[in-house]
C-alpha cells in the first residue's frame, strides 16, 4: 500500500471509530464531544483538497511508506 491508500484507511477508520463513540444510538457510545474528532478529521481531508498539504502524509513518508507503486 501507498501513503495515499494508508491516508484514506486511518481517516476512514477514524470516521467509523468516532461515529461510533460519538452517536448515541450506538452501544458503543461514550460522549458526544467524539464527534469533534469527526468533524476535525473532515476538515483536514478538506483543507488537503485546497492546499495538498497532509499531516499524517508526511508522517507515513517518514515512516517509509512508497509514495507510489511500482
Amino acid at each position: 500500500m501507498i501513503v495515499s491508500d494508508w491516508i484514506h484507511v486511518i481517516a476512514g477508520s477514524f470516521i467509523l471509530l468516532s461515529l461510533c463513540l460519538g452517536v448515541e444510538a450506538s452501544p458503543a457510545f461514550h460522549s458526544r464531544y467524539w464527534l469533534f474528532f469527526t468533524a476535525f478529521v473532515g476538515l483536514n481531508l478538506l483543507q488537503f483538497g485546497f492546499s495538498k498539504f497532509c499531516p499524517l502524509g508526511l508522517l507515513l513518508k517518514k515512516l517509509g511508506i512508497p509514495e507510489t507503486r511500482r
